[in-house]
């Protein structure tokens, strides 16, 4: 199996046999992996990394739908894999409705698990060059200015050069400048690209 470059399995499980025996089956695919006893400890040492989150339902101090919860909460944005026990599923199937990727119930396939994995790492990864495409288009905004923000809007809305002279009173030349300027500093060749870029940012 191969997997995509650069993301790590976070293992959240207060039993550190398990965390162990997950870890070297990982490993042993080449997959790089860190583990916590607590979701506490994950929270604390985690500094964006992209990867999946393998979650235990059943810890002492927290259970797997409250530190769900709290990984959202918190704006990680990384696909979560629920591990439960036979009388853990009604809280699994809670966890799936409230964002987790997919819940695997213990004792598992060692295949089964490799393979949800893998295709959480490829999920992160597209989630991953997605939020840096976001950045990016938004750092192009950024670098406009004032008028030029007020010409791309009325661009993509529709509206041609002379409709946007009369509504900013401004000539259709001026227009002209201002439209190309817009069109070079959103890396755009064409309408349509600037159109979608549009739909990504915040303004």
């Amino acid at each position: 199996m191969t997997q995509p470059d650069q993301c790590t399995v976070f293992i959240i499980d207060d039993d550190d046999g398990f965390r162990e025996s997950v870890r070297w089956l990982l490993q042993a695919e080449n997959i790089e992996t860190s583990g916590f006893s607590s979701p506490l400890k994950f929270m604390e040492s985690y500094q964006g990394q992209t990867g999946c989150i393998l979650l235990d339902v059943r810890m002492p101090d927290i259970n797997g739908l409250a530190a769900l919860k709290m990984i959202r909460d918190k704006n990680i944005n990384m696909p979560v894999i629920m591990i439960s026990g036979h009388g853990d599923i009604p809280i699994a199937v809670r966890a799936i409705k409230q964002g987790a990727q997919e819940f695997i119930e213990k004792p598992f396939d060692d295949e089964h698990l490799l393979r949800v994995i893998n295709q959480c790492l490829k999920q992160a990864s597209e989630i991953s060059e997605k939020q840096s495409s976001i950045a990016r288009v938004q750092n192009e905004f950024n670098s406009l200015s004032r008028r030029e923000k007020e010409v791309m809007n009325l661009v993509v809305a529709g509206l041609s050069n002379r409709e946007i002279a009369e509504k900013l009173e401004i000539s259709p030349k001026t227009v002209e400048v201002h439209r190309s300027r817009v069109m070079q500093k959103m890396n755009s060749d064409n309408l349509a690209l600037l159109v979608k870029k549009s739909a990504l940012i915040e303004q």
